[in-house]
């Protein structure tokens, strides 16, 4: 049965929920094993079962009950109510008693917050709050209630900090608290019996009036929690937007709860920038970009969206610090604000990337305004009183022709980015559609991959390596297979780029060595200089426990540090990246062997071999492949091999597949050679029935 609605009680529960400023508060009894709400403010619930109710543990309590956090409260933390609707928080409950001990009920207030708890102060209220009640429903005559109320009402005024203002029908003030003189700056002797309009700003007094009319036309019935916001003036003559709830007494008599909203507002202006804009460059962010794109699409104009990434700003950070990159962002922002003065939004999605929303959706003039910011951006900075110049690359998308949400015109963008850094950074490029369906299969291919380590797909063969004199086996390179289940054993270059890329390489790289260097633990009983090398992706390097890691598996594997050698490729180390050039120099302090693989095919100087320490160069296959024939082939092996003995390094030629190719490298001196010719990349279990049980190589 739902109780019938008691005005008085219902307007002391809202004066309660307001002094204390929760969103929900009731007054319960106890009906046998059940709570009935008799009022309530914020909440629909009627009645509920007493062993779900905190009203119980109220009484126990035998006063107050406070609750600062329930969802950690053992006793009720598994609360429907603390898990389901209304998700209490925090909880402060008083019981009201009679003068003779007896339990009329509980009254609680509720919050979906965390709350530090209650003041002693704040306690006393809550204790006057609940003898309110308690006086309400002993009291017969509503002359009686209605002066003890007062009394207890004019107790709490007292002491709270928001301004209390009572009026009568004709709008003139009767009654306030301290916390009011404060606010208005008036002395009570001199206010009081004034109209309650003086304390109103002249642009709100039209409202006031109108609001004041609607109150009286109530005829005397109850109303309460009327809010409202004018603005106001102090004695002094400033002003301010404030938060009025306004209740009637069923005597006539009017009272308002006024908040200065000041301090609010200027906070949730701080919360709007926060949510909104860029912190570094003012520009919008991210979230308010969405917002302007999806509201554009909404309405159905045609829009363009530029998405610039920013050539070579890494380097401005690495060459004069962080404070200098952002300096930087804040110039591209000033030069895109005035190259573009046209755009609908600039905004700065984070990083250095950065985003112009245009009106329309020609191509033309989107390549034309594209090309023009590539101009402007490229132009040299000041920076740090050097002149450095940067580049920026950017995608377009068209809405409504690339999507119909905002998420999709974004990724449309991001898309053509994408391609323009493929085929050469400075530049623009549009989105097509065959661009999503490239990103939609490599998603799948990558999903593919991840799916093949998981079932054990993946495979390690090993390629024996051998020194040429005396065709002893010096050792062997670790290379990963996929057993695919359709399309066979398929070799490196059919995944490997992919594979790398995601973020799974490191895990598949920890695999792929635990693996080679079990096996070479086991090989290095019957060839105790037995070598193994392993190929690494850049993501292990990167890794800031990757030296550990090492560590952890030669201790694992019972394998000596000398007895593993791990590959490089030029494009690793070329980034000059500090974190990767001091994990290379720890491996080497701890004993294990580093080969820079496909040596000469790249950029790497003389430089970077001495900076590096690099133990073994393995001349790539491409110069081995023609070298008894081509001559230039050939004089570029021999400097390889000069460098690597002018730099105390040993070499290893890869690729040979002939005798021919093993003879002129026997007479350019190479010392090591893998390939082909020698063996093929087998199983663990072949590996060592060929190359170790197996007869003496003739090759």
């Amino acid at each position: 049965m739902i109780p019938t609605a008691e005005p008085d009680l219902e307007r002391i529960t809202r004066l309660a929920a307001r002094l204390f400023d929760v969103p929900i508060a009731t007054f319960s009894v106890r009906r046998d094993d059940h709570v009935i709400m008799r009022s309530k403010v914020g909440i629909d619930l009627c009645e509920a079962p007493l062993e779900t109710t905190f009203c119980r543990h109220t009484t126990e309590a035998g006063g107050i009950l406070i609750v600062p956090d329930a969802t950690t409260d053992a006793r009720f933390r598994t609360n429907p109510f603390v898990l389901g609707p209304p998700h209490i928080c925090f909880y402060a409950g008083v019981t009201v008693r009679s003068a003779n001990g007896r339990v009329h009920g509980v009254v609680s207030l509720i919050d979906t917050r965390i709350r530090e708890g209650l003041t002693e102060a704040e306690r006393e209220q809550l204790s006057d709050i609940g003898e309110l009640f308690a006086k309400r429903l002993e009291l017969d005559r509503l002359g009686a209630q209605l002066e003890v109320s007062l009394d207890r009402f004019a107790t709490v005024a007292a002491t709270i900090q928001d301004a209390i203002v009572c009026f009568d029908n004709r709008g003139m003030l009767t009654e306030w608290n301290e916390a009011a003189e404060r606010l208005f700056g008036y002395g009570t002797a001199e206010i009081l019996g004034q109209p309650l309009s003086r304390l109103i700003h002249p642009d709100s007094q039209a409202l006031y009036e109108a609001r004041l009319t609607a109150l009286l036309q109530d005829n005397g019935l109850l109303r309460t929690n009327r809010v409202a916001e004018f603005g106001a003036i102090r004695k002094d003559g400033t002003s301010f937007i404030a938060e009025v709830s306004t209740s009637t007494w069923r005597q006539g008599g009017h009272i308002s709860i006024i908040r200065d909203t000041t301090e609010r507002r200027r906070n949730e202006q701080r919360l709007f920038q926060l949510a909104s804009l860029d912190p570094l460059t003012g520009l919008p962010n991210r979230g308010s970009l969405l917002r302007e794109l999806a509201s554009g699409l909404h309405q159905r104009r045609p829009l363009t969206l530029l998405m610039l990434d920013l050539d070579g700003f890494n380097e401005v950070n690495e060459a004069f610090g962080h404070s200098a990159g952002d300096r930087t962002l804040l110039m591209v922002a000033d030069r895109l604000l005035r190259t573009c003065p046209q755009a609908r939004q600039i905004a700065r999605l984070g990083g250095d990337e950065f985003v112009v929303l245009l009106d329309g959706d020609d191509e033309r003039q989107a390549r034309a305004v594209a090309l023009d910011v590539i101009e402007v951006v490229s132009q040299p900075f000041d920076i740090a009183a050097q002149s450095m110049a940067i580049g920026t690359s950017i995608g377009i998308a068209l809405a409504p022709h690339h999507g119909e949400r905002a998420e999709d015109i974004m990724n449309a963008a991001d898309l053509a980015l994408r391609r323009t850094k493929t085929r050469g950074k400075g530049s623009c490029e549009i989105f097509t559609p065959l661009l999503r369906q490239i990103s939609t299969s490599r998603r799948a291919f990558d999903r593919e991959l991840q799916a093949a380590f998981d079932c054990g797909q993946f495979k390690v063969f090993y390629q024996p390596q051998f020194r040429i004199d005396g065709h002893a086996l010096a050792g062997a390179e670790a290379l990963i297979r996929w057993r695919h289940p359709e399309r066979g054993l398929l070799t490196p270059a059919h995944f490997i780029e992919a594979l790398s890329h995601r973020s799974a390489a490191p895990e598949i790289g920890d695999w792929i060595l635990r693996s080679a260097c079990r096996a070479a633990a086991i090989w290095r009983r019957s060839s105790t200089d037995f070598r193994i090398g392993v190929n690494l992706f850049e993501a292990q390097l990167r890794s800031p426990h990757f030296v550990s890691t090492i560590d952890g598996i030669l201790r694992d594997c019972r394998l000596p540090p000398e007895a593993l050698e791990l590959e490089i490729v030029e494009n690793i180390v070329l980034c000059h990246d500090a974190q990767i050039r001091h994990g290379l120099g720890e491996l080497r302090d701890l004993g294990v062997g580093l080969a820079f693989d496909d040596y000469g095919t790249g950029f790497a100087s003389l430089s970077l071999l001495k900076g590096l320490p690099v133990t073994r160069l393995k001349i790539d296959r491409s110069f081995v492949q023609d070298i008894d024939t081509d001559h230039e082939n050939r004089a570029l092996v021999s400097a390889i091999l000069y460098l690597a003995e002018s730099f105390r390094m040993d070499v290893i030629a890869e690729g040979v597949e002939t005798a021919a190719q093993l003879e002129t490298l026997r007479e350019l001196g190479c010392s090591q050679i893998q390939g082909y010719l020698m063996g093929r990349p087998v199983t663990q279990e072949a590996f060592g029935l060929r190359f170790l049980d197996g007869p003496k190589q003739d090759w």
